[in-house]
């Protein structure tokens, strides 16, 4: 039985057991969670070739989207990332460690610091992200492309409503 079968089945069970209760949020949020789940799994494996941890591509991506040159302090990643400057810390000091970024001295602030890519970070962030959206585009060629701008907007309005 597919996952999807298998969320409905819950919500069938539930509605049996407790017809007391609405069960379909769990139509769309079990969904999304076992999705979520999935399209990790497919994901990571791009990146675990590179020897990349989790989170570690996120931190190249964000620099290589800044443009030349190609530089963030530790404050605008954690912003950009959604993630603490602690965590921030670990991804950077393991990929300085492999020599994809650094550390250096920020020239609009002495005091403070920035993390950089390497030529060899955005040799192999730019070839990463080629890989990355193409998997990703094959996870949606079932989707037609009215389907797609639908999704996109539900998502958003999803995100909006439960961020807000």
């Amino acid at each position: 039985m597919g996952e999807e079968d298998r969320i409905a089945e819950i919500v069938g069970q539930w509605r049996r057991e407790r017809p007391d209760l609405d069960a379909s949020p769990l139509l769309i949020i079990g969904r999304i969670q076992q999705l979520a789940e999935t399209l990790d799994a497919a994901l990571r494996p791009t990146f675990a070739a590179a020897d990349l941890g989790n989170g570690e591509f996120d931190v190249l991506a964000a620099l290589r989207r800044e443009g030349e040159p190609f530089t963030l302090t530790a404050g605008q990643l954690s912003r950009r990332m959604l993630v603490t400057t602690g965590a921030v810390t670990k991804r950077v000091d393991r990929l300085i460690a492999r020599g994809l970024v650094s550390r250096s001295v920020s020239a609009a602030d002495a005091r403070g610091r920035v993390v950089g890519l390497t030529p060899a970070g955005v040799t192999l962030t730019d070839q990463l992200i080629e890989k990355h959206l193409a998997n990703e585009e094959a996870m949606l060629r079932g989707l037609a492309d009215r389907d797609r701008r639908a999704l996109e907007q539900l998502l958003a309005t999803l995100a909006r409503t439960v961020t807000a």
